[in-house]
Formats: structure tokens, C-alpha cells, sequence
């Protein structure tokens, strides 16, 4: 079997998904250096907003667009499912990283934090996507998991 990301016959363009996720990473640096909560709160909005289907609401999500138009960067359209798979994983590590400050677990807190960091940091600069493999290995321990 190869190793594959999920597909979902749908394209999205990758040139705008990785200006989000730059910002994210933004944020997230930002939450981690002045600790205001808010931030994360406003993260796990965004994204919940992108991944379920208001996008035109996404402040990150609009931002990112007159950005790619403005420094006229070119589209490079893929599958939506990988990047949809990666945003459910992102989402997941923002509201960890909100929920361990609430409960005051700081080591938590960073914990997720540097661990969101570094596999955005592969998908940013390196198109590595950790949650496409994570799938690939999800898929082969349960085949019928995901039908």
C-alpha cells in the first residue's frame, strides 16, 4: 500500500492554507510569549470557522487571500483533504494548549505547543505533513476505521 494522505476530491489552494498556517504559528509564538489566553481562543475560532465550512468569516482565512493577491503569489491547488486533516490536528493542539492554561498545566501548555510548532513548521517550509502519515499508519492498524 502507499503511503498517502486522505483524499477528498476537493482542491484548496496550498499557497493560501500556508499563510495560515504561518499565522497560526504566529499566534501560537505570540500566546507563548504574553501568555493571553485570547489569542488561543481566537485561533480555535478560526479554525473551527475554516474547517466547517464559513470560511468567508475567517479573519485568518481572508487575511491570508489579500495577502496572496497583493504579492501576487501563484495558486498551486491540491487535494483538501490532507490540509483538512491538518487543520483537525491543529485545532485539536490549539484547544489543548487553551485548556492546559485554564488548568493551569504550564509544562502542558508548552509541551503542545512545541510539538504544534514543529510539525507546522515541516508542513510550512518543507510540505511534510505529520498528520498524512499519522493517517497512513491509523489506516493500516484499522483498514475499516475511516469508511
Amino acid at each position: 500500500m502507499a503511503q498517502q494522505c486522505p483524499l477528498i476530491f476537493r482542491q484548496v489552494d496550498a499557497t493560501v492554507t500556508r499563510i495560515n498556517t504561518l499565522f497560526v504559528m504566529s499566534g501560537v509564538i505570540a500566546y507563548l510569549v504574553s501568555g493571553i489566553v485570547a489569542i488561543l481562543l481566537f485561533l480555535t475560532v478560526d479554525f473551527a470557522l475554516r474547517l466547517y465550512g464559513v470560511k468567508h468569516l475567517s479573519p485568518i482565512q481572508n487575511v491570508s487571500l489579500w495577502i496572496q493577491r497583493r504579492l501576487s503569489l501563484p495558486s498551486r491547488m491540491e487535494d483538501a483533504g490532507a490540509k483538512r486533516l491538518a487543520a483537525l490536528f491543529g485545532i485539536g493542539f490549539v484547544a489543548a494548549m487553551a485548556l492546559f492554561h485554564f488548568l493551569g498545566i504550564a509544562w502542558a501548555v508548552n509541551a503542545v505547543a512545541v510539538i504544534y510548532l514543529f510539525c507546522a513548521a515541516l508542513d510550512l517550509f518543507f510540505g511534510y505533513c505529520i498528520a498524512c502519515k499519522l493517517y497512513h499508519w491509523t489506516k493500516k492498524i484499522y483498514p475499516k476505521g475511516f469508511e
